[in-house]
């Protein structure tokens, strides 16, 4: 059962057994597969870890300091514990089946604190940091994080919702490639007025979101591939921005045979 709960949290900010009952309309815990629980002022997980078939779990925004029952999630796959107070991660190695995890904005401070996290498998999405909503971890500040980060989870493939390996990872880094020669030439000087605009690389509309299907984990699977296409849209803003900037340092009219990769 999918349950988005949007309910205040008593006194004390802890769930309970009665309360989850009760917002989900399940007598057995067991059959909840998808809960948001988003800025609730949530400070204690309570009974958390007896929803066992859980898979798509929201605690972001609250106030969290601990995620201790949420070492008996077996069955948990996506997990958004953003915006919250956590410099623990250590019960998630109990998260057998975790693929997908958001833990940005909270207070993080090593990256050997992510060591509990190596022996997870299926983990293949992590994210620390989040520009655009302005949510890090002191970690994050370690020059060269990143890399630190590939080089410890290997089987990852997205990390801060960048692409590191698998399809899309050469696009990114090429664009990143791009914008670094673009910011040496326009730091040099010298650029002339833009010749000609750059054209879209696709039809106006052509990114726009279609609606999401409403069911348990298949949403999730949609928000995932929205956002994926949200930042395919970004890099084409990107790219874009990048061609003019080249057309300037280049002094004149683009040469068609000049863009070859």
């Amino acid at each position: 059962r999918v349950s988005f709960c949007t309910f205040p949290f008593p006194a004390g900010g802890m769930i309970t057994v009665q309360l989850l009952k009760s917002q989900t309309g399940e007598f057995d815990l067991e059959s909840i597969l998808l809960l948001k629980l988003r800025g609730l002022g949530i400070l204690e997980l309570g009974c958390l870890g007896e929803c066992a078939s859980l898979e798509w779990l929201d605690l972001s925004g609250n106030g969290l300091t601990h995620l201790g029952p949420l070492a008996a999630l077996k069955a948990l796959t996506v997990l958004n514990v953003a915006a919250n107070r956590i410099s623990n991660l250590e019960p998630l190695s109990g998260c057998e089946s975790l693929q997908s995890l958001n833990a940005s904005g909270n207070q993080l401070r090593n990256p050997q604190q992510l060591q509990c996290l190596t022996g997870l498998r299926h983990l293949d999405n992590v994210r620390f940091h989040n520009g655009p909503a302005r949510l890090s971890n002191p970690f994050c500040a370690t020059p060269g994080y990143p890399a630190i980060l590939a080089e410890m989870f290997p089987r990852v493939k997205v990390i801060d919702g960048e692409r590191v390996s698998g399809r899309g990872s050469e696009l990114y880094q090429l664009c990143k490639d791009l914008d670094r020669s673009l910011q040496r030439c326009n730091n040099s000087g010298g650029l002339s007025e833009m010749a000609s605009r750059a054209q879209p690389w696709v039809e106006e509309g052509y990114w726009e979101v279609q609606p999401a299907r409403r069911s348990s984990i298949m949403e999730e699977a949609y928000k995932q591939f929205s956002e994926a296409l949200l930042e395919c849209r970004e890099l084409s803003k990107q790219a874009d921005h990048s061609i003019n900037q080249a057309e300037r340092a280049l002094g004149g009219r683009p040469d068609a045979n000049s863009y070859v990769f």
